[in-house]
């Protein structure tokens, strides 16, 4: 296998997790920085709107009017510095360095908040739960790599989990067990030049596969053909946003609209090639 040539095996699975880590966070901290993440949707609500009310606070101040930064704006944009300073750790943590850790375990904490208000935001859609757990569980692989080693079981575990969570929520949706996501449809077109019935058939197709991938991660025989086809199909599906909004037409070609699209599903892809080197026969002179 020529993956990060010139590294031993060990190594390469340390770089693996740390690349997908730094790129998910860097691409979530995009998120903050330039875009609005959603989590006023976790204090719009009868209880919070109370507690404001009765501390002699103004509501619109709180949440903001739309014309207008409120205090929950300014807060969640300084959040924008939590998932750089653990995006900057994902490469500079070691065993020892306990702050650096905290801090990708800050960022995993977070991401779980996050993802837990857009499956508020989405009436509570379970996929949309359930795709995003590689991405909420990248940092933690790490530490738990940093702290017991890229061969430890329990990192191995949770780094399966990972991607049966990313490819299961993935497979609900191309199945249509859920409502199929307008942009599946849009990707497929724009790409791939299919019509509606093509792009039905095509994401049936990817859906039953992204849970023949996840039964194949069950059984020894089948796991590095099943994280092979992890790797390539999130591999695919992550650059599959930038390739289909980037434009000449834009501005900045649309690169600050979309490439953050494709980082921050780096887990989809890199935790697949971990476990792809992972469970790759070690030679002598790579040991």
């Amino acid at each position: 296998m020529s993956f990060f040539k010139g590294f031993n095996q060990e190594l390469k699975l340390i770089l693996s997790l740390r690349v997908g880590a730094f790129l998910c966070l860097l691409g979530w901290a995009w998120v903050h920085f330039y875009w609005e993440a959603p989590y006023a949707i976790l204090v719009w609500n009868e209880t919070v709107f109370s507690w404001v009310e009765r501390g002699g606070g103004d509501w619109e101040k709180f949440v903001g009017t739309g014309s207008n930064d409120g205090l929950l704006q300014q807060v969640v944009r300084q959040l924008f510095w939590v998932f750089l300073i653990a995006a900057a750790a994902s490469f500079a943590a070691r065993k020892c360095s306990i702050w650096k850790l905290i801090a990708l375990l800050m960022g995993s904490l977070f991401l779980i908040i996050l993802f837990y208000a857009r499956y508020l935001e989405s009436q509570q859609q379970l996929p949309i739960l359930i795709e995003h757990g590689g991405q909420a569980l990248m940092p933690i692989i790490l530490v738990l790599a940093l702290n017991f080693g890229p061969r430890c079981p329990l990192t191995q575990h949770v780094a399966i989990l990972a991607v049966m969570l990313t490819f299961a929520g993935h497979g609900a949706y191309a199945l249509g067990l859920w409502p199929t996501p307008a942009n599946y449809f849009a990707m497929t077109k724009l790409i791939l030049g299919f019509d509606f019935e093509a792009s039905v058939v095509f994401l049936k197709f990817a859906g039953v596969m992204d849970f023949l991938i996840c039964v194949g991660f069950l059984f020894t025989k089948l796991r590095r053909i099943s994280a092979g086809y992890a790797f390539c199909w999130g591999l695919l599906t992550a650059l599959a946003r930038p390739l289909a909004g980037m434009s000449f037409d834009l501005h900045y070609w649309g690169a600050d609209q979309f490439i953050h699209e494709a980082m921050l599903r780096a887990p989809h892809f890199m935790v697949p090639l971990y476990l792809l080197v992972l469970w790759h026969p070690v030679s002598e002179h790579e040991s």
